[in-house]
Parts: C-alpha cells; sequence; structure tokens
C-alpha cells in the first residue's frame, strides 16, 4: 500500500475550534494543535493533506496549518452530515488511493522512537488492508468513543482481527459483544482517532449516504462495523497515548503530556510543585482557622 495521502476532519460544529487552540510542543515551540496533527501525519511519509472544514473556516485553518511540505487542500462540508459525510467530502481529493485518517480533536504521544503514525502506517503497509489505531481504554471513557470487537492475530504485534464496530457503546453492550482476550477487566479496545483505510470505506460511506438521502446523519464506525464483509479489516494497539481536545481538561491533559514529554520538562515539573504547595498551603490555613 502506498499512502502518501491524509484526510483531517475538522468539520464538527461543536468541535471545530478546537484544533485552532495552542498549545506547546515537546520540542518548546507553541503550536496550534492542528500544526502538531500535520506534523505527525508527515512523521509518516505523507505528501498530500486534506484538511475538511465548516464552510466560512478556511481563513483561520490556513494560518493555524502554516507553512508545510507538499499540497495542502481544504474542501468544505456544506452539510451537517455526520462524521461519515465528513470524510466522503474527501473523495474527489483521495482518487480511489489508500489514506491515512485523523481527527482533528486528538492529539499523540509515544516514547517509541516511531510516532504513532508511523507505527499505524508501517502495519498497514505490512498487512495490506484497512487498519484502526486503538488503544485499550476503561469503561468510564465508553461515551466518547467507537469500540472493536474481534479475534485477536497476535499478541506480539497487537494486532486484532475486526469483527464488530459500535460506536459509543453502553457499558452492556461492551460487556456482551467487545470483550478481547488480554485486556484487563473494564477495559475495551477504543478507536484512536487515527485510521488507515482503502477504498472501499469510500464506497461504503457512498452507499450509506445513498441510502440515508440526507435525512440523517452518517458515521465512520457505520461504515467500518460493515468492512470485515467486504475485505480485511485489522485493528492495531498503537504504543503511545491519544489525548482527547474535547474531553472536559483534555486540553490541560494534552498540555501537561507533552510538557512532561518535552525539553522543558523541569519547568514544568517546578511550576507543577509549585501550584501543588500553594494549595496544600491553602489547606492548611483553613485547618488552623
Amino acid at each position: 500500500m502506498n499512502i502518501k495521502k491524509v484526510v483531517i476532519t475538522a468539520a464538527g460544529r461543536n468541535q471545530h475550534l478546537l484544533p485552532l487552540q495552542t498549545l506547546v510542543d515537546c520540542d518548546g515551540v507553541q503550536k496550534s494543535a492542528l500544526r502538531i496533527i500535520i506534523e505527525e501525519s508527515i512523521s509518516a511519509g505523507i505528501e498530500d493533506i486534506c484538511i475538511v472544514i465548516c464552510p466560512g473556516d478556511q481563513t483561520a485553518y490556513k494560518a493555524a496549518a502554516g507553512k508545510v511540505p507538499g499540497k495542502l487542500q481544504f474542501v468544505e462540508q456544506t452539510a451537517p452530515l455526520g462524521y461519515g459525510h465528513a470524510l466522503y467530502c474527501a473523495k474527489d481529493f483521495l482518487a480511489g488511493e489508500p489514506f491515512l485518517h485523523l481527527v482533528s480533536d486528538h492529539l499523540y504521544l509515544t516514547r517509541q522512537e516511531q510516532r504513532c503514525a508511523q507505527q499505524l502506517t508501517e502495519n498497514a503497509r505490512l498487512q495490506k488492508c484497512s487498519i484502526s489505531a486503538v488503544q485499550a481504554t476503561r469503561e468510564a471513557m465508553l461515551p466518547y468513543y467507537g469500540a472493536i470487537g474481534g479475534k485477536t492475530v497476535s499478541h506480539e504485534q497487537r494486532l486484532y482481527a475486526v469483527e464488530t464496530v459500535i460506536e459509543k457503546p453502553t457499558p452492556t453492550e461492551a460487556e456482551q459483544r467487545l470483550i478481547m482476550p488480554g485486556l484487563r477487566t473494564g477495559h475495551y479496545l477504543c478507536f484512536f482517532g487515527m485510521h488507515v483505510l482503502t477504498p472501499t470505506v469510500i464506497d461504503i460511506l457512498g452507499e450509506k449516504l445513498e441510502q440515508a438521502q440526507g435525512k440523517a446523519s452518517v458515521s465512520l464506525s457505520t461504515a467500518l462495523a460493515s468492512l470485515p464483509e467486504r475485505e480485511r479489516y485489522l485493528a492495531f494497539e498503537v504504543s503511545g497515548r491519544r489525548y482527547n481536545l474535547g474531553e472536559k481538561f483534555g486540553q490541560l491533559a494534552a498540555q501537561l503530556a507533552f510538557g512532561l514529554a518535552g525539553r522543558d520538562r523541569e519547568e514544568v515539573l517546578a511550576q507543577l510543585t509549585d501550584v501543588l504547595a500553594g494549595r496544600l498551603g491553602d489547606v492548611e490555613k483553613c485547618r488552623a482557622n
């Protein structure tokens, strides 16, 4: 598989401003979340970048992306027909080629030499099929993610053959249909916000959208649930962590993680110590009074 294109979806009406937020990256440089995501994709050998946006957002997104190597293209999702429709909007850009897909409100960190997107694309090239990055996620976080069920292909390679996909399952659904061998109790394999997909996924999305006739939104998970019926579909447990900017305190958690993993680690630790010391001092004063 020759994976040279990436589609970054950023058209969610409630989340389209999240990628424009500024953080300090591991290199100590202030960057937009979008810029960090683009650099993640470029690390995997991506040359052409397509960002799916809300109408009117191009100027802000172009500024947030900065100068990028290769080609940068924007596509507008003109109707709020769901995440799957947003991805389908990039059909002409993809021109029938396999591609990397990232969501715009997740950031990634790993202790490995290879970044998360590199790990995923390397596995997709070896396996020659669609492959979704997943992460073991505690049950309380199920309302935020799609989750998968299936069989282990290789414990050593952390690969799974996907049989079931459920978008934001309830704990009962997860317990009944998504139990995976080897995971801790109360944990499930949830999407990482990163996929390598074949053109078949775009075909399935087109079919789902035609059936919906603009009367209902279409999710990517719905298409991925149908994919194992058409072709081989795997999940890969990435060595790394995702940080969802859309969660409560999501940006704070991401910034702390990047700060502690980067060149300014000692400064971040010192500031955290000062904050905690001040908080403990306030508690002691309250007790004294």
